[in-house]
């Protein structure tokens, strides 16, 4: 059903047209990937069948040019929290449906049919893309470009120093919308602002999740009367779990700041790849837990 349901996506959004087998194109492989959807308590809310094409067979110059779209830092969301939590007022989340299937494609890009749902008429023909697939190159710049065009259109400002910030000014109110990807963050001093930026956006894209923000890139966040809190619980849960460490001993201070760290000439070599995903993962987690901060950068230099 969920196969199914990503094919209809494909032909409401008019992705791509059946056409004979070209003889000077190569062709992209494509194959399903399945995954469920959880919600921050580890509750599965939906399942989800994409169908994505095999990038890494792509040729540059031929199937695609510009790669690179910006996408927010959590410093960023960061910044927009505490602005919103100043200004009073209530920051939403949306989630665009399929997001990469609303940017067009540039280049010819000719992919085979989907496994599974082989055309019985012409088995032998393949699929021509006039939006992005999942998993091309130049997929999520086809989508930024896409949805910054629009945004723009509609009288938003894009930031200078943050390209994925656009703010909108209406009298004596502002709009802020912050994009990662297909998860765009919203929030005004005006609550009319923000429905009619919904009402806009739901006009173009299909959406599949609006509401008040709760949970964004790893960062559980309560917003209450009297500010706004963060907190990385299941991302820390998730860490112990994928480093083994679910039954070891807490510490309440990490490390005493004049501690000194050198080479341990008897001790047993570290597994290099597992030690610095251990750091970058503590990294991501001083974003709420800068007691941390010290001791994280201190082993980071090793």
């Amino acid at each position: 059903m969920a196969m199914q349901e990503e094919l209809n996506q494909f032909e409401r959004k008019e992705v791509w047209d059946l056409v004979p087998l070209p003889s000077d194109y190569p062709i992209i492989e494509t194959k399903w990937v399945f995954r469920n959807k959880l919600d921050e308590s580890r509750i599965i809310i939906r399942n989800k069948a994409r169908l994505v094409a095999k990038g890494y067979n792509q040729e540059e110059g031929i199937d695609y040019d510009e790669t690179f779209a910006p996408v927010a830092r959590i410093e960023a969301i960061r910044l927009l929290l505490a602005y919103a939590s100043i200004m009073n007022f209530k920051l939403c989340q949306m989630d665009v449906k399929s997001s990469f299937l609303n940017g067009l494609t540039k280049e010819k890009v000719y992919v085979e049919q989907p496994p599974g749902f082989i055309d019985f008429k012409y088995p032998n023909h393949v699929y021509k893309l006039k939006k992005a697939l999942y998993g091309l190159k130049q997929a999520p710049r086809s989508w930024y470009d896409r949805l910054s065009k629009f945004l723009i259109e509609n009288d938003y400002v894009r930031g200078k120093v943050d390209n994925t910030l656009f703010v909108k000014k209406f009298k004596n109110d502002t709009m802020y919308v912050q994009i990662y990807v297909d998860d765009i963050v919203f929030g005004s001093t005006n609550i009319s602002l923000c429905k009619e930026f919904a009402k806009t956006m739901q006009g173009e894209f299909e959406m599949s999740m609006m509401g008040e923000l709760t949970f964004f890139l790893g960062l559980q966040i309560k917003q209450m009367s009297d500010g706004i809190f963060i907190t990385q619980s299941k991302y820390c849960n998730e860490l112990l779990k994928k480093f083994g460490m679910e039954g070891c001993k807490e510490a309440a201070t990490p490390i005493s700041n004049s501690c000194n760290l050198d080479l341990d000439e008897k001790g047993i070599a570290v597994d290099n790849s597992k030690y610095r995903g251990i750091i970058g993962s503590l990294l991501y987690l001083t974003a709420s837990r800068p007691d941390i901060m010290f001791v994280v950068c201190l082993c980071a230099r090793f």
